[in-house]
């Protein structure tokens, strides 16, 4: 039997569509962002939200577990600041940046203009453990 004749697998649930007017607030935070799931607890091995950094804000340092993150920043110029505060790497619409799981980290809006980034993880929903600081102890509300 060819490949073309062999039946192929079926698709386990419809197309799902997340409007952006539609998201909510939810999921794990931290202070200074909002984070807003889209897809989340449809498939297992990834989910996505949208975050969305207010002008002069950084949220609190954190990690998301054994989750790798991708961040496609959408609008504003917004960092990404990790190695206990030594790096920044600086993100403009349309950049790419790779976060990986257990990775301490804060994002960071310097600017006047609202930051929003797409998020995609390697998870089935977004986990957020918030950290009393660089190297610090897991701090209320994480998760």
């Amino acid at each position: 039997m060819s490949p073309q004749s062999q039946p192929q697998p079926q698709p386990t649930q419809p197309v799902h569509l997340a409007r952006a007017a539609d998201l909510q607030t939810s999921g794990g935070q931290t202070d200074g962002m909002l984070r807003q799931n889209a897809i989340t607890d449809l498939c297992d091995g990834i989910c996505a939200s949208r975050m969305i950094a207010k002008p002069h804000s950084s949220s609190a340092v954190h990690h998301h577990g054994a989750q790798d993150t991708i961040v496609l920043a959408l609008s504003g110029h917004g960092t990404v600041v990790s190695e206990g505060g030594n790096k920044r790497v600086d993100l403009k619409p349309g950049d790419f940046c790779l976060i990986p799981a257990w990775a301490e980290h804060q994002e960071v809006n310097d600017g006047n203009e609202d930051v929003v980034w797409g998020i995609v993880r390697s998870g089935r929903a977004p986990e957020v453990v918030n950290l009393t600081g660089w190297g610090g102890d897991v701090a209320g509300g994480g998760k």
